[in-house]
């Protein structure tokens, strides 16, 4: 019997994530062939979504709360689940009922037919004009830095193989992307489309500046292209300038009477002093973010887990990833 396995990011959720959760286990009774768990996160939120987490998971046995002890955002929310998991497929979907639980076997069959990871793909999406522009930005990124298709989609609701998922929480420093570790880890991507969904209550958490640390953490974590653009960018301009001066130095040769502007001087005393700042911040990013990474910064801190009756095998393969990833 295959066992799929469901990581939930819970942030701002108390209202919807029972009936997040009870779409899961509905649209699993039509297919009794599959066992399943579900691991739900909580991301240190703000409202009561760790109570009923933990009604959920001491209500069933296929249900396992983690709650982690500050907010380490969506993807190392996503690390800790996936740490904790031990089916033969991961489904990671959101907490907001937006990502349609009833066609989660639409993923299943497609991931069936070969392939490693199958990404839910939206004809039309119901976030608002500032998500969707992230999000295009998002997949802008990743094709430029990353090297995704420019035919993909990727999205929060998607299914992977174990063996993908093993390879991801080899990773163990800060800032993890998802989508890096996954586009490094193999290319046999799929997309499968679905519905989007209207969100249930409440707004996106995630604001201008939780989306700009996202981009960051996508194109200095996993790529250095940002660096070689900023080398190839001082070098055109350093052309540029030079050719420039020849320019001048002709011109004022052949009309001498043509008088030097002080105001170009400064426009381009400008414009170079800003990019060179520009790169300096890039290359202190890059630094800063090495410099974290050797002081060992964790990744998620885990303050609690909660379970009922899990298979003793189950329960002993929780306890010990907690315990290796973050000891007390």
């Amino acid at each position: 019997m295959s066992k799929l396995s469901f990581v939930i990011p819970c942030y701002g959720s108390e209202a919807t994530i029972e009936i997040v959760t009870s779409e899961i286990i509905e649209t699993l009774r039509q297919r009794p062939e599959y066992d399943y768990e579900i691991i739900l996160v909580n991301d240190c939120s703000p409202d009561n979504v760790w109570e009923h987490i933990q009604t959920l998971a001491l209500n069933n046995p296929h249900i396992t709360g983690i709650s982690l002890a500050k907010n380490f955002g969506q993807h190392s929310a996503l690390m800790a689940g996936y740490r904790c998991c031990s089916g033969d497929l991961i489904i990671s979907l959101d907490d907001d009922g937006q990502t349609p639980a009833c066609e989660l076997f639409r993923l299943v069959d497609k991931i069936q037919e070969g392939w490693d990871v199958v990404y839910a793909s939206y004809d039309h999406k119901m976030h608002s004009g500032f998500r969707n522009f992230g999000t295009w930005m998002n997949e802008k990124m990743t094709e430029i830095l990353l090297g995704k298709p420019a035919n993909l989609q990727t999205t929060s609701y998607f299914i992977m193989r174990r063996f993908i998922t093993r390879e991801i929480i080899r990773y163990d420093k800060p800032y993890p992307y998802i989508e890096g570790l996954i586009f490094r880890s193999t290319s046999h991507i799929a997309n499968v489309p679905v519905t989007h969904h209207s969100r249930m209550v409440g707004e996106s958490g995630y604001t201008f500046g939780k989306l700009l640390s996202l981009w960051f953490n996508g194109f200095t974590a996993f790529s250095v292209k940002p660096l070689r653009i900023a080398t190839i960018t001082g070098f055109m301009i350093a052309c540029l300038g030079f050719c420039y001066g020849i320019f001048i130095v002709i011109r004022r040769l052949i009309d001498s009477t043509i008088e030097l502007g002080w105001s170009s001087i400064i426009a381009s005393l400008l414009f170079i002093g800003g990019l060179i700042l520009i790169m300096l911040g890039l290359i202190g990013e890059y630094i800063g973010r090495i410099y974290i990474s050797i002081n060992n910064a964790p990744q998620y801190t885990v303050r609690e887990t909660v379970h009922s009756q899990i298979r003793t095998s189950d329960r002993d393969s929780v306890s010990s990833q907690v315990k290796n990833n973050h000891p007390d």
